[in-house]
Order: structure tokens, then C-alpha cells, then sequence
């Protein structure tokens, strides 16, 4: 303010105010005020562009994406064990090296192995050459088979035979009987004419010895049939039975030596897996050998199936399948990667004795690796199958964005698949918001480039108002089961509608 003005008729010595409103601003102060207010806009314009810019994208972030900051990355882990005990020979990788699926890791010592695979190929040997002395048997077996049923044939026609025979002697006897009995008519009328002398004495004696021959002649034919009789095992017969010529009406089934040759054929038969009842008749067993086609061609079949050839068959498969496994032994002593990974956890050294099953080392994948997001159950109504995710990994700060898409949501929170569970129901419940595991699968990821390394810590952004592609896109839970093929899972991605539920975000 400048100094007030005096006016003329104002006392020397006094001083005079001037009225409100009256003062006079120098040039020099108005021009520091407008700096000033030109500042103050220009700052105030700064700080609203600079909450623009920032503000803008951070609710569009916030209305089209989801995220969290509880996320590390995962893979699989293959544990190296010893399929066989042993003694360490050589371990050829230590921790941190990569190796590739099929890279020798492990040696054991082979030697015991060796000798193991020596001593089954011998068994092997013996095996073979016990099948070729059951093959050799069993065409012994084979022959006296053919034998014995052609005996049975000829037991069975030489009973026939002999009933023939029987049949044709007791004709005999009948003729015989008829050759006596005019015998002794003929002798009877030569004693009465020799007696007036009507006749010779020579005709006399002729017709007396014709008469004893007679005689004798039916005593011996009585005698021929016994004899047969016996032989066909039956009684002795006097001259006055009619039975002479009966005989059973089975005997050429049932008679001894018929039943023999089939118990010799039955025998035969059952060394070559033939089973016949003794129930069966001659005649049954000789038509199931028929029915079953050419019999020389029945016996080479019954030969080649017969149990002591199959026995020895399955000795020899059993030889060679534990020579096969004694080799497989001797193979596992060269332990190798299963998977192309980094070796870690190495716990074995030379000299060391390991046991079947004994973990050796790790390795952990360098291309199956995923991203385990812990999402709060609040976020969990705007995920879905595919949807893509921006990875920021800590290790790589914002110079490295990785991409993703979620392939899947665990079924249950990470509170209830503890090792210990909480328990709610004791009354002193303090609700608290929930986490759900949810994979994120990595997309076009490179390890030979940007590795990621097991526990670090990933910050996924899930754009949730872009299309779900991939397999089970736009889902919660996977439709499709393990045993697909890879070609159809890769096929060409399944673009779904953008989410339209309400928007969410947050840590």
C-alpha cells in the first residue's frame, strides 16, 4: 500500500486516512499477482493431467481386468529313484545342471548283474533242452497212442472171431449129433442082418467103426466148443444145454482183453491231454478218435498239445521272461533323465549303496511350468476358463510381461486343503475372505530365453472383458479328460463371448 495523502487543509502534524476502496496498487505488485495466479494454474493443470493419466488407466484396469499379488510360479518335479539296489559308480551331473530326457545320470555297479543274466541265460539252456526231450517223449507217447488204439481195433475183432467160431463149432456139434445118430441106426440095422446073415460080417464091423468115429468125433467137436468157450471166458457146457452157442450181447465190449488194450489206450491217451471216461465202450472211444478227422493228423495235434510239451513250453517262457528281467535289471543300473529339466537335490555319491526306490536327485521342468494364483473368492465370479493374463514377475520387474491364459480352478480353497483344515465350529467363527487356487498356463513361453524359476513371485492381470480362447473356453471346470490327444487340444482356439458380469478387481 502506498502512503495516504494529506490534504491542504489538514493540520501540520496530523495525519489523514483516506475512504475504503481509495488505495493505489503500484504497477510493480500487479504484475507479481498475475505471475503468481499464472503459476498456480499452470500447477494446478499439471496435477489434474498427471491424475488423468493415471487415473484413467487405473479404472479401466480396474473395470476390465483382475488381479492379484499372492501368485508364484510351479512345475512339475520328477524325483530320480534307483529301480534297482546297488552300489554307486559314477553320478555324472550335480545340482544346477540341465540335462536332457534320456541323459545318463547314475551308475551302478554292473557286475552282479551280469553274472545274474549269465545264470538265466543257462536256465534258458536247460529250459530248451528239457522241451526238446518232452517233444521227443511225447512222439514215443505219440506212437504207442497209435499202437494201442489199432490193438484195441484187433482185441475187439479177435473176440468177433472167436464168437464166429463158437457159432461155427457148435454147428459142428450139431452135425455131429446127426452123424451119430445115423451112425447108430446104420450100426443097428447091421447087427440085426448080420445075424441071419443078410449082410457080411465086414459090413458089420465097417458100420461099427463108422459108429465109434461118429462117436468120437462128437465127443471132440463138444470139446472145440468149450474150448472156445473158455477162451471167450465163459462156463464149460454139457452136450444136452441149448446154450452152447449164447454168449452175452456186449462181450466184444466187455470182454477182458478188449478192456485192457482201452485201459492201455486210456493211458496213452491222457499223456497226450485226452481225457476218456472208463465209462465210455471200445466202440465210443474209436468213434470220438474218428470224429475228430484223419488219425494220424489227430495224433501229430494231440502230440503238439500235450501237457508235458505245454509244461515244458512254460518253463521255457518262464526262463526266458526272467532272463528278460534280469537283463532289464543290468539295464537300470545306467539310471537316466526321464524329462528335460534341471537337476536338483543330488543326495547320492560314488560308493554310496542305494536301495530300490532310494531318491537320488530332482529335476525340475523347465517347460511344464504354470503360475498357482490365490485369488480371493470375491474375484472369482469374472474368471473363467481361457481368459488371457498378463504375468509381471518380480524378477524381471516391467521390463518382461509374460503371457497366459487360465486352464483351470482347483476344487476347494487353500484352508481347506491344508494339512490341517480349520475348524469353524467351535464358536469363535471370524469370517474372513477366502482363496481359491486358480492355473495359469504360460503362452509362447521360451526357458532358453527368460527362464522362470521355481517360488518366484507373479503379479497375473486377467483381462476379463476379452474373449476366452482355448480348450474349455469360457467354463469353470474342464470338460475334456487326460487321455485326448494333444492334436485336439491344440487345435485351432474357441472364441467364447466376453464376460459381462460386474466388474471387480483388487489385491
Amino acid at each position: 500500500m502506498g502512503e495516504p495523502v494529506l490534504g491542504r487543509d489538514a493540520e501540520p502534524g496530523l495525519t489523514q486516512r483516506a475512504p475504503p476502496g481509495s488505495e493505489v496498487i503500484s504497477p510493480k505488485n500487479d504484475k507479481a499477482n498475475r505471475r503468481r495466479k499464472m503459476l498456480l494454474a499452470v500447477a494446478g493443470a499439471v496435477v489434474l493431467a498427471a491424475l488423468l493419466a493415471v487415473g484413467i488407466p487405473w479404472i479401466l484396469g480396474a473395470l476390465n481386468t483382475v488381479s492379484t499379488d499372492d501368485a508364484y510360479v510351479n512345475d512339475h518335479a520328477t524325483f530320480v529313484a534307483a529301480r534297482v539296489g546297488g552300489q554307486v559308480a559314477h553320478v555324472l551331473v550335480d545340482d544346477n545342471n540341465r540335462v536332457r530326457r534320456g541323459d545318463l545320470l547314475v551308475k551302478l555297479d554292473k557286475e552282479p548283474y551280469r553274472t545274474a543274466v549269465a545264470v538265466k541265460k543257462a536256465v534258458v539252456d536247460v529250459a530248451e533242452a528239457d522241451l526238446k526231450g518232452a517233444i521227443a517223449a511225447v512222439h514215443g507217447i505219440e506212437a504207442e497212442a497209435r499202437s494201442r488204439r489199432w490193438k484195441l481195433q484187433l482185441a475187439m475183432e479177435d473176440v468177433a472171431n472167436r464168437i464166429a467160431e463158437l457159432h461155427t463149432r457148435v454147428a459142428g456139434v450139431d452135425k455131429s449129433k446127426a452123424a451119430l445118430k445115423l451112425a447108430e441106426l446104420e450100426f443097428e440095422r447091421a447087427r440085426q442082418l448080420v445075424a441071419t446073415d443078410n449082410i457080411p460080417r465086414s459090413e458089420f464091423d465097417h458100420r461099427e467103426a463108422t459108429l465109434v468115429t461118429a462117436r468120437a468125433e462128437l465127443v471132440q467137436a463138444l470139446a472145440d466148443v468149450n474150448q472156445t468157450r473158455v477162451s471167450l471166458g465163459l462156463q464149460r457146457l454139457s452136450l444136452d444145454s441149448r446154450e452152447l452157442g449164447k454168449v452175452p450181447p456186449h462181450l466184444d465190449q466187455d470182454f477182458s482183453a478188449v478192456r485192457e488194450a482201452q485201459a492201455a489206450l486210456i493211458q496213452s491217451a491222457a499223456q497226450l491231454g485226452v481225457l476218456h471216461s472208463y465209462n465210455q465202450t471200445p466202440n465210443e472211444m474209436i468213434e470220438q478218435f474218428e470224429k475228430s478227422g484223419d488219425i494220424d493228423r489227430t495224433f501229430a495235434r494231440l502230440a503238439a498239445d500235450a501237457p508235458a510239451v505245454r509244461q515244458a513250453e512254460a518253463r521255457l517262457e518262464a526262463a526266458r521272461r526272467d532272463l528278460d528281467q534280469a537283463e532289464l535289471d543290468l539295464r537300470y543300473c545306467d539310471i537316466v533323465a526321464e524329462i528335460d529339466g534341471v537337476v536338483t537335490r543330488r543326495n547320492v555319491n560314488p560308493g554310496n549303496n542305494v536301495q530300490v526306490g532310494q531318491s537320488l536327485m530332482a529335476i525340475r521342468s523347465l517347460d511344464e511350468i504354470w503360475v498357482d494364483a490365490n485369488f480371493k473368492e470375491t474375484q472369482l465370479a469374472d474368471l473363467r476358463i481361457g481368459q488371457p493374463v498378463d504375468l509381471h514377475v518380480d524378477m524381471y520387474g516391467s521390463r518382461q510381461i509374460f503371457k497366459g491364459r487360465i486352464s483351470g480352478f482347483t476344487m476347494g480353497t487353500g484352508s481347506t486343503l491344508a494339512l490341517l483344515p480349520a475348524q469353524n465350529a467351535t464358536g469363535n467363527f471370524v469370517k474372513v475372505v477366502q482363496r481359491l487356487p486358480v492355473r495359469i498356463d504360460l503362452v509362447g513361453y521360451d526357458p532358453d530365453k527368460n527362464p522362470l524359476f521355481i517360488g518366484t513371485s507373479v503379479v497375473p492381470v486377467v483381462h476379463i472383458n476379452e474373449p476366452a480362447t482355448g480348450p474349455d473356453a469360457g467354463k469353470f471346470l474342464q470338460v475334456r479328460t487326460p487321455n485326448q490327444s494333444a492334436a485336439s487340444v491344440a487345435s485351432a482356439p474357441v472364441t467364447s463371448a466376453p464376460i459381462t458380469s460386474a466388474p471387480g478387481s483388487g489385491k
